[in-house]
């Protein structure tokens, strides 16, 4: 079986964990931490980086520093992870559902003017699959009614829009080094601060409600609990892979990028034929290859073409379901105008394998298990 998604590992982890043991520092925010957080901070340009234990984590950071009260409204697409409505509804912030362009199945900008009212306090835009949303259109609305713009760059690292990385355009934003994403640390994230005013309460809330970074510091004598928080700090031998994940960083990404190219190439075909749509990459928006997903045409069932598959030995997979579907999404959120886009690319959207190592012969596998699975369950004939 094909695997979808298989971790790379550089081969310097083990020799930076082994560092990391020996130092005797393995808690947070020790040497490892600051490597990672400086090469974040040089990448991206934010005011301050803070590396989390999830991406989870960070969001649920980032909703603190909004100082939410009951009711509050947070606007965010529908299609996306869980993690970015429960940050705020966990803060009792109602999540406002809104629908998704057709092609990057990103946050649609043209309707979260209609969805702003006067308990909005921010607008989430989620970088799907590495491809950047309107950020523009976006940061327009937002400073037009007061409100925060975050950034759900989960699947975002190395990504940027007009030059702009992504994460480090509203006033904070969220990227995850889970397992499942370009450059990993098995769980992990980070919240780019992109307003300077917010970095010193960020640092209380991340440690626990104290001002113990400026105790470390030097700046006080003593740290004490200052405000509402918890303890959003990852170990050093998390900090210590993903260093070694970073050393890298550019080439795992350039080698999805070619892998990512092959199969937009080998499968133009199909889009051509009607049978499938491939992905949109918006001009100014250069993406980091996080995945490569298809749209299946009319008259192919997904469950059935997964499993068509998986019997030719190739793991695909769906992804989200809609959250405002969902049990918690009616109960905690609310949704503003059709999610129709939302509801019909979500039952369609299959992912294909894409990790560093998959070879040109294993993209040839895939798209030829695709053919054969359009031939198989579709009323579409194979295109070969």
């Amino acid at each position: 079986m094909l695997p979808f998604n298989r971790p790379y590992i550089s081969g310097k982890e083990a020799t930076y964990l082994a560092e990391a043991m020996e130092s005797g520092r393995l808690e947070g925010d020790g040497p490892f931490t600051q490597r990672c957080q400086d090469w974040l901070r040089r990448w991206s340009g934010a005011e301050a980086v803070l590396l989390t234990h999830s991406c989870t984590a960070a969001l649920e950071l980032a909703a603190l520093l909004l100082e939410l009260k009951s009711g509050d409204e947070v606007i965010m697409p529908s299609y996306t992870f869980v993690s970015t409505a429960n940050a705020f509804a966990l803060r009792g912030a109602v999540p406002v559902f809104v629908d998704i362009r057709a092609d990057t199945l990103n946050l649609d900008e043209r309707v979260v003017d209609a969805a702003v009212s006067p308990r909005t306090r921010a607008i989430v835009a989620v970088h799907y699959a590495g491809v950047a949303c309107e950020m523009d259109v976006l940061a327009q609305v937002a400073q037009r009614h007061g409100l925060m713009l975050i950034e759900d760059a989960a699947q975002g690292l190395l990504a940027s829009y007009h030059g702009r990385p992504l994460g480090a355009i509203g006033q904070l934003g969220a990227i995850s080094f889970h397992a499942t994403k370009n450059v990993v640390s098995g769980e992990g994230g980070a919240l780019l601060i992109n307003d300077a005013s917010l970095t010193e309460r960020a640092e209380v809330i991340r440690e626990k409600g104290t001002d113990r970074k400026r105790f470390l510091r030097g700046e006080v004598d003593k740290y004490t609990w200052q405000a509402l928080g918890s303890s959003f700090l990852p170990s050093e031998l998390t900090a210590a892979f993903l260093a070694a994940q970073l050393d890298v960083a550019e080439t795992i990404t350039a080698g999805r990028m070619r892998i990512w190219q092959r199969y937009h190439e080998e499968l133009e075909p199909l889009e051509r034929a009607g049978v499938l749509t491939r992905p949109s990459i918006p001009s100014g928006c250069a993406h980091n290859a996080h995945m490569y997903y298809i749209c299946l045409g009319q008259g192919l069932i997904r469950e059935q073409f997964i499993k068509a598959l998986r019997e030719l030995g190739i793991q695909a997979a769906s992804h989200y379901e809609p959250l405002h579907n969902s049990p918690a999404g009616r109960r905690f959120g609310r949704s503003v105008g059709s999610l129709s886009v939302t509801e019909d690319l979500s039952g369609r959207i299959v992912r294909l394998p894409l990790w560093m190592g998959l070879q040109d012969a294993d993209v040839e596998q895939v798209v030829g298990s695709v053919r054969m699975a359009v031939g198989k369950v579709g009323s579409v004939r194979a295109v070969r």
